[in-house]
């Protein structure tokens, strides 16, 4: 975990802004922001498997976090947080991942990272829809490049518009469902510099007809099929 990837994560969330006050402070905001990331990189989800989990590591690796002391129980990680602006963390957390963790690829591969939305289980409330979060997901780190919060009154391709205006698309082919399948979403991501594989199905039946035809086409410009029969 004392890698050079490690170090530079500390590296990162030395940068964020600490949103408590002085009076208190007995532990560094980026050792506690790094025991977060990698608890949860750990398969940790929630308060007290983190803060159980953090307990049972060496002294060393504590040392490594950048603590001095015992680190913090439940209630002290769940304080931060509240206060904490998670635009600030993630936009950290992102630079970390574009920056650095990024695998290497020759210059005329593109990279490919999916975009999809899920509702988070156990948000449930009276009165009130689940919580549901769209995603651009890096498919080779396996890590999210961006995420927002899909608001009621609106839908994910919706919510896809200012997620994509927020990141770097250049090399990156952006994969996605036939729910993105709209000319804005699409139009978003060439103008961001990068390109788009979405499914199409009978949600947008014009188009769906359109391209079924230039398929069977026999001048078509693409033609699976008749590659195939080419190569026989």
């Amino acid at each position: 975990m004392a890698s050079a990837c490690g170090g530079s994560l500390l590296t990162y969330l030395s940068q964020v802004p600490d949103p408590r006050g002085r009076k208190g402070r007995r532990h560094s905001l980026s050792a506690m922001l790094t025991a977060v990331v990698c608890g949860i990189l750990c398969g940790n989800r929630g308060y007290l498997p983190l803060v159980q989990w953090l307990h049972e590591l060496p002294v060393d690796v504590w040392h490594w976090m950048g603590y001095t002391r015992r680190p913090p129980k439940l209630d002290c990680f769940r304080d931060l947080l509240m206060k904490l602006d998670p635009e600030v963390l993630e936009t950290a957390l992102r630079k970390w991942i574009s920056e650095d963790l990024q695998l290497a690829v020759e210059p005329e591969e593109l990279s490919a990272a999916s975009l999809d939305g899920k509702t988070l289980c156990g948000t449930l409330r009276p009165f009130a829809k689940a919580v549901h979060l769209l995603s651009l997901v890096d498919q080779q780190t396996g890590c999210v490049l961006g995420q927002c919060r899909v608001d009621e009154k609106t839908n994910e391709h919706k919510a896809a518009l200012p997620l994509l205006r927020a990141l770097v698309t250049q090399g990156q082919v952006i994969v996605a469902d036939a729910m993105f399948c709209q000319r804005e979403v699409c139009q978003q991501i060439i103008d961001s510099g990068g390109e788009y594989v979405i499914a199409v199905k009978e949600n947008q039946p014009g188009i769906l007809r359109d391209i079924t035809l230039e398929f069977a086409a026999k001048d078509a410009a693409f033609s699976p099929l008749h590659a195939a029969a080419a190569t026989c």
